[in-house]
């Protein structure tokens, strides 16, 4: 596969992800259709959650990772507040929502965004919960990896950069560091093993320094142990309910399909696992059937620079 194939296959992986969870969430792993059965448009019976939402619509992780993706192609690089800026425009008037209906945010979000809204600085509205590890920053955070071509660092600060206008505790900005290394990896033609092996050395070279950060590494994370999670909303589970189905998925529809079959957070952990697989496997092997049910694609062409996105994408 070319760089055109992982880039685009990581991002409309998350979007269809994201899209494909979205009726599921909420319940739990038994309360679901067959493997087989999970598409964007669930059984006959099966009680949708958002009801009045039309299947293929990818939610707040799909629009969060698009303003992103829109500010960086704009700015040339990561603006903390063009961001936040950004992520306001979708909170109050539905900006990268498909249909411009936002129908979906968690509640810190919601929270920091208001205080946003009201002039808090956007370092400090993630912190309005200080213990807050929702998985609200991981969810969005891929294009960034996908987008980024500064050294390690530059994408680790970025990376915890994104996290402090919603989710600013250290974990979170862990969490999404490790995921765009790994990210980074895969978009580099690494095995699934070597990328995420090769991610953990890099940070743990990085947080020597930073005592802070390597405790939420080694103490929180557990690289060291088995990859194992449960599908919550709580970033550690997220980032490990991904790393967990991508050691043992056999391909993209494999790898999200495991992530809403685990119940709970559906939506964010087949977002979170979806851009990952979408880069291993590339575009071609996202079903046909779940791209042309995507709705809101058609919306692409709004980025405000379009030669950037052209260019981003091959």
């Amino acid at each position: 596969m070319d760089n055109y194939d992982r880039v685009k296959g990581g991002l409309y992986g998350l979007l269809v992800g994201d899209a494909l969870g979205v009726p599921y969430e909420f319940h739990e792993a038994s309360e679901l259709p067959a493997y087989d059965r999970i598409e964007m448009k669930p059984p006959a019976g099966f009680c949708r959650a958002h009801s009045g939402v039309k299947p293929g619509t990818w939610s707040d992780d799909g629009a969060q990772a698009l303003c992103l993706l829109d500010s960086l192609l704009s700015c040339g690089k990561f603006d903390l507040k063009d961001f936040s800026d950004r992520l306001l425009l979708w909170y109050q008037s539905g900006v990268w929502a498909v249909d411009g209906v936002v129908f979906d945010i968690g509640i810190q979000t919601g929270e920091a965004l208001n205080a946003y809204r009201a002039g808090e600085k956007p370092e400090k509205c993630g912190l309005l919960r200080p213990d807050g590890k929702g998985n609200g920053a991981l969810m969005r955070v891929l294009p960034l990896a996908l987008w980024h071509r500064g050294t390690d660092w530059e994408l680790v600060s970025d990376a915890h950069a994104q996290c402090l206008i919603t989710h600013g505790h250290m974990c979170n900005q862990v969490c999404c560091a490790l995921y765009c290394l790994v990210a980074r990896g895969l978009l580099s033609g690494a095995c699934w093993e070597i990328a995420l092996e090769r991610a953990v050395v890099v940070l743990r070279k990085m947080y020597r320094e930073m005592p802070a950060y390597e405790q939420e590494l080694e103490w929180s994370i557990r690289p060291d142990e088995a990859w194992l999670g449960y599908g919550s909303g709580y970033v550690v589970d997220c980032l490990r309910s991904a790393f967990m189905i991508m050691a043992r998925a056999v391909g993209y529809e494999d790898a999200v399909r495991q992530a809403v079959m685990l119940g709970d957070d559906t939506d964010t952990t087949a977002c979170v696992t979806g851009g990952l697989a979408g880069i291993y496997y590339g575009i071609d092997d996202i079903p046909v059937r779940w791209l042309d049910a995507l709705r809101g694609k058609e919306g692409l062409t709004n980025f405000h620079n379009q030669d950037s996105l052209i260019a981003f994408l091959n």
